[in-house]
């Protein structure tokens, strides 16, 4: 199965705050706010949804193949995406204009304060996905990630006409895409994937009940933090248990790393509790690191621990072939 993912491809700047962000706003005077954070640290970090997840995929053993846009500041991040792994053939470089940033300030309890600066992923709408899919064959599996909205709204359109199935992953862009909007990103998805925050904005724009939704897609998942993630269709829910880090160090990417390691399970034909368990542990090896590409590991490794923290599974064995 060839996996195309699409999404905003960046660079991250995260700053860690030393202290908490709830202990300097005032309730009365939210709709006057100026506050400014004086940070600790900042690192720059190749970041960006798309990389994120396609990194991740590419240390599970896939080849995904990275769709989107980027500047002239590339080429360095492509090198090291090819020497990870994936296929960045199909990155467009524009000339002339910077890739996108991500602006992440975190505090002592993880909670961030975020800017994004679109840069080169405005011009990912200019891109088709139809000639990737037609490549790809008729078992494709598209991801579609936070990204420039119209490309978000484009590319499900493009899958649905090409009967390929898709993830429709909105994220942040939540906050941008309307009601109607959402609505047509999610119709026939094979999963619509939110975080726990994401998915009540989803409902109160669209107005749709769960019910609603799950005659919307055929799968919905919700991921919940630290209680892990919820896994819901026509036949019930799953909950998914978080696989538990040895050490916290930055949260960012780590929602991307949990897509990474559900989209590896389902595409070997595993079950979806151990597809969830899969993307549960995926995401604690960025937990762990500063960054969302700074994790390393095999697939052997992964299954290793992946047995010490959920116990044996004959699917396992799938993964190898």
């Amino acid at each position: 199965m060839k996996i195309l993912v699409t999404g905003s491809i960046a660079y991250d700047y995260l700053m860690s705050f030393p202290g908490n962000f709830s202990e300097h706003f005032i309730p009365d005077k939210l709709d006057t706010i100026s506050v400014s954070f004086l940070v600790d640290s900042m690192r720059k970090q190749r970041g960006g949804c798309g990389p994120n997840i396609a990194y991740s995929l590419a240390l599970l053993g896939e080849k995904p193949m990275l769709i989107g846009s980027a500047g002239e500041d590339f080429p360095e991040y492509r090198a090291w995406l090819e020497k990870s792994g994936v296929d960045v053939s199909g990155v467009w470089e524009i000339q002339g204009v910077f890739t996108a940033s991500f602006f992440a300030n975190t505090d002592q309890k993880g909670n961030q304060i975020c800017s994004f600066y679109t840069g080169a992923m405005q011009h990912a709408r200019r891109i088709s996905l139809a000639p990737f899919l037609k490549n790809a064959g008729p078992d494709a599996l598209v991801v579609v990630s936070p990204n420039d909205p119209q490309a978000m709204l484009k590319y499900p359109v493009e899958c649905r006409a090409a009967g390929a199935r898709f993830i429709f992953d909105p994220g942040q862009q939540v906050v941008r895409l309307s009601g109607d909007e959402l609505k047509t990103g999610a119709e026939k998805a094979f999963i619509l994937i939110l975080n726990e925050y994401e998915y009540e904005l989803f409902r109160n724009k669209t107005g749709l009940d769960e019910q609603a939704v799950l005659s919307l897609t055929e799968n919905l998942i919700v991921t919940l933090g630290e209680k892990g993630a919820s896994i819901r269709n026509r036949s019930g829910e799953i909950r998914i248990p978080v696989a538990p880090p040895g050490k916290v160090m930055d949260p960012t990417g780590v929602g991307d790393a949990f897509r990474a390691g559900l989209v590896k399970g389902l595409a070997k034909g595993l079950s979806w509790e151990t597809a969830g368990r899969m993307g549960t542990l995926a995401a604690t090896y960025v937990l762990e690191t500063p960054g969302p590409q700074s994790h390393s590991y095999d697939l052997d490794g992964f299954i290793k621990r992946f047995v010490s923290v959920f116990g044996e599974s004959g699917e396992l064995a799938g993964l190898r072939k």
